[in-house]
């Protein structure tokens, strides 16, 4: 999950040529900078991040502030900081608002707030209806809640929108497994394993496939 924070991060700083957000080129070089200080001392980026607060607050001193809390662990205020980004007036581009969201959403299932992070990602589908990434983080928060259907459901979406992705297939198994759909998680294992074989939770998938199945008393689906 915290992958996915960073690449969203990564994508935030293309969003400064957006004219909302590309009025000075200052403010944005220093929020380059104090994103790439997240990785290696968060501690750091997030004094930073306060002391450039002092000057305004404009909403990239915000967005760092956000981003570093998230860094620091403190997942929840971080979700919350974004999300009230994404609702102030000068929060920027719709685009940019989409981005806070999606990792208000993602921080909020760090923080094991799955319902929480449904209200963030949902209110991003509504600025990218066809954002299969989205389907993804949904179909997550939806196993964290432990149901299964809409979890299968929000997978499907997002498969139906990008064909080809191992991950989303994977994700679907697992759902498809805890609803004991044990045939149709396997052919979805399967799909994933071609897609790209080295997928360390596609293999693990496909070993508590096998599992359920010997439960089961059905037959091996690898035995000679």
């Amino acid at each position: 999950m915290k992958k996915r924070l960073v690449v969203l991060s990564l994508v935030a700083l293309t969003l400064a040529s957006a004219p909302a957000l590309a009025q000075t080129q200052s403010p944005q070089a220093r929020l380059n900078a104090c994103i790439a200080k997240i990785d290696t001392d968060a501690e750091e980026a997030y004094e930073d991040a306060l002391a450039w607060l002092n000057f305004g607050a404009p909403y990239q001193a915000r967005y760092c502030t956000a981003l570093a809390l998230i860094g620091l662990e403190q997942y929840a205020e971080g979700a919350i900081r974004l999300e009230e980004l994404a609702n102030a007036d000068d929060g920027g581009s719709l685009d940019a608002r989409r981005v806070y969201l999606t990792q208000a959403g993602n921080a909020w299932l760090l923080a094991a707030a799955p319902d929480a992070a449904l209200v963030a990602f949902g209110n991003a589908l509504k600025l990218a209806p066809r954002d299969a990434e989205l389907r993804k983080d949904i179909g997550r928060a939806h196993l964290l809640n432990k149901d299964w259907e809409q979890a299968g459901k929000a997978f499907d979406e997002a498969i139906e929108l990008s064909t080809g992705d191992a991950e989303a297939l994977t994700l679907r198994g697992r759902a498809l497994l805890e609803m004991g759909r044990l045939s149709d998680a396997w052919a979805d294992v399967q799909a994933a394993l071609g897609l790209d074989p080295a997928s360390v939770d596609a293999v693990v998938l496909r070993g508590d496939i096998r599992e359920a199945m010997h439960r089961e008393g059905l037959p091996d689906p690898v035995a000679d």
